[in-house]
Parts: structure tokens; sequence; C-alpha cells
């Protein structure tokens, strides 16, 4: 999420957070029960109806979602081949907007807004659970997460740069010691800040 948050004043940015993963909580399971390409089709629409109406960035909005098409290209054939054609478009139809609608939670959500909801979702347990501690262990995820995938990246572009073209084995050790003394840094200023307990 970190990043790909696009600021705006569209009715999708203004919605509570909580509402929002409500919505695409409900969206999805309605999406994966239907086996009507219609009702599909309506579904597309009104995602199409959302992102215009946010007023995302359409260039980012696809970069977010061109992966999934990596998967679609070789899912598809097989799954029409194997299970039918209908089956297949309805498969493709769901995950495409199921990951659109994703994509469009995190352009028009802040991290801090996200935090935030969790926090409030976890508070009625807060007897059983610490729900700051919940907040940052999420905050800290989502963190990690481009975190190692610029290692991993600058990991390969060293080896392009020398020219080796090594084994698995040869990209993983690299990464995860870089991943390690990040790992280490960052425990470094939690304990700093007194969240060592």
């Amino acid at each position: 999420m970190i990043g790909l948050y696009s600021p705006g004043t569209s009715l999708v940015h203004r919605a509570p957070t909580l509402l929002k993963l409500l919505l695409l909580s409900i969206f999805v399971v309605v999406l994966g029960a239907t086996s009507d390409l219609r009702m599909l089709g309506v579904a597309a629409v009104l995602v199409v109806i959302l992102v215009l109406g946010a007023r995302v960035p359409l260039r980012a909005a696809v970069a977010q979602i061109a992966p999934i098409l990596w998967l679609l290209v070789i899912a598809v054939p097989v799954q029409g081949l194997l299970a039918g054609w209908v089956v297949a478009t309805l498969m493709a139809g769901r995950l495409l907007l199921a990951v659109t609608l994703a994509a469009l939670f995190t352009m028009t959500t802040t991290v801090t807004a996200v935090l935030e909801a969790f926090e409030a979702l976890l508070k009625p347990f807060s007897r059983w659970i610490d729900s700051e501690r919940i907040g940052l262990l999420v905050a800290l995820t989502i963190r990690c997460i481009p975190l190692v995938t610029d290692i991993v990246r600058e990991v390969l572009e060293a080896r392009k740069a020398r020219g080796t073209r090594g084994s698995l084995l040869a990209l993983a050790v690299p990464v995860v010691v870089r991943s390690l003394y990040a790992a280490d840094a960052l425990g470094e200023a939690l304990a700093a800040r007194g969240l060592d307990d």
C-alpha cells in the first residue's frame, strides 16, 4: 500500500475505511457465489463506475491489475479446456474484479486509515489482545513487503551488473542476509522507542 495511495476528494476517498473493507468483503463473497455471467457483467459495470468516480490515475490502477493478467493468460485456457469456457470466463471475471476493487481500496485509503480501522475493529477485544500492538504489527508488515521487494531488486541488479547468473541459492543468500540486517536495524529502532518488551 505504501506509495500506492492517490489523494482525492471523491466519495470513495471519503468513505470510512471499515465501510470500504466491509463492502469489499461482501462484493468478493457475492462474486465468488455467482454463476451468472449477466451478474458478472453488472458487477463489472459497477466496478468501472467506482474506478472512474474515484478519479484515480488509470495508469497506476492498470499497473496494479496487470500482474494478474499473466496468471489469467495461463489459467483461462486450461480452465476452458478442462471445465468449459463459461466457468473459465466466470473465474477470470471474478479474479479481475476482485483485484480491481482491492487496487481501488489501496489507492483511495491511506495506510494510517487502515491501521486506525484495524485498531477500532480490535478495540472490543482489548481485554484479550493489545489492539495498538496489532496495529503496529500490521504497519510493520505493510512496510516490510516493499522493503524486501527492494532488497530482491537490488540483489538482482547487482548480479546483472556483475554478469553472473548463479543458482537460486546464490540469489537467496544475499537476500536473506540483507533482510536480516534490515530486521536487526528495525529491532534496534523499536527498542530505542521502548517497544522491545
